[in-house]
């Protein structure tokens, strides 16, 4: 059996490593570094397994054709191990028709990315990073903002992260409504429709799952109901939210400011509005999300190897 691993060896402990011998032959990446389809198919070629990280596909934004084009030259590809618990990467329709069994890492990175969000909803309601930004350029303007305390904040998306930032939007004083688009109950969170949700609440946050069925989710005629002055922080998925109705939406200052992760940070209708704060992805980048990340990893190359995958995205 062959696996390759699109990460490098020293992501691993020695343990780890050895785990993973015992499966068969194992082919790591040298580098982090995008590397062409080419070079990638040579790297996996006759595996059986793949470890998939975005990084040396070019990112999220590049990764789901590039890597499509690499699953075509695998024949014998069984199972495929996500590196990152988003799954918007990979053309799950594609590893249906083929019966590729898809895993994900769930979990790893809720306190990292709860905590990331809660920071950005301040920074985004003080204008802390619109303030840095200006007086790096040596334009300091001194520009009011609002206190979080007491506001409602409107979480879309209340799964295993979004429930975190609930918690977490409640210690410091914020009164919390959520919407999901499958029916649950939170504690702490009044569930209501999208439509009261952007009605209601001083600042949202969005834990949508990265998925076709979540693009522009929220347009202009939801961004023409929201509060006068509402901050946006979109920690999961920049296709969520339409651009150009941000876009709009900022420059009316109907929303007083939108941070957002992406990968192409120079291009597109947000790219030169002061009051969008655009940042490259590394809220999940922390030393126990890393850890626990890892070792997820690991077992479910294990499980995959053993025919008995877990925290299967695509099931057979």
């Amino acid at each position: 059996m062959k696996i390759t691993v699109l990460m490098t060896r020293d992501n691993f402990t020695k343990s780890q490593l050895d785990s993973l011998a015992q499966l068969g032959t194992i082919v790591f990446t040298t580098s982090k570094k995008e590397m062409t389809v080419q070079e990638i198919i040579s790297l996996t070629k006759d595996s059986d397994i793949l470890v998939a990280d975005p990084d040396n596909f070019g990112g999220f934004e590049k990764a789901k054709e590039r890597l499509t084009a690499v699953m075509e030259t695998l024949p014998h590809l069984k199972g495929i191990a996500l590196s990152t618990t988003s799954f918007g990467w990979i053309d799950l329709d594609y590893c249906k028709k083929r019966s590729i069994l898809v895993s994900n890492i769930p979990g790893y990175s809720r306190e990292s990315v709860a905590e990331h969000t809660l920071a950005l909803l301040l920074c985004t309601a003080k204008k802390i990073l619109v303030t840095d930004r200006k007086t790096q350029k040596d334009a300091y303007e001194l520009q009011m903002g609002f206190e979080l305390k007491g506001k409602i904040l409107g979480i879309i998306g209340v799964g295993n992260i979004g429930s975190r930032t609930a918690e977490l939007g409640k210690a410091i004083g914020m009164n919390v409504v959520g919407f999901n688009r499958t029916a649950k109950t939170v504690p702490g969170v009044e569930m209501i429709s999208l439509e009261e949700l952007l009605k209601k609440s001083d600042a949202i946050a969005i834990h949508t799952t990265h998925e076709p069925a979540n693009e522009n989710l929220i347009g202009e005629k939801e961004l023409r109901s929201v509060k006068n002055g509402v901050i946006f922080v979109n920690t999961a998925d920049r296709t969520v939210i339409n651009e150009e109705a941000m876009a709009k939406a900022l420059i009316s200052k109907q929303v007083a400011g939108y941070a957002f992760e992406a990968e192409d940070l120079k291009t597109g209708p947000l790219a030169t509005l002061e009051n969008a704060v655009a940042l490259k992805g590394f809220g999940w980048y922390t030393k126990e999300a890393i850890e626990r990340l890892i070792q997820i990893l690991v077992d479910s190359v294990v499980a995959h190897a053993a025919g008995k995958p877990i925290n299967l995205v695509v099931v057979k």
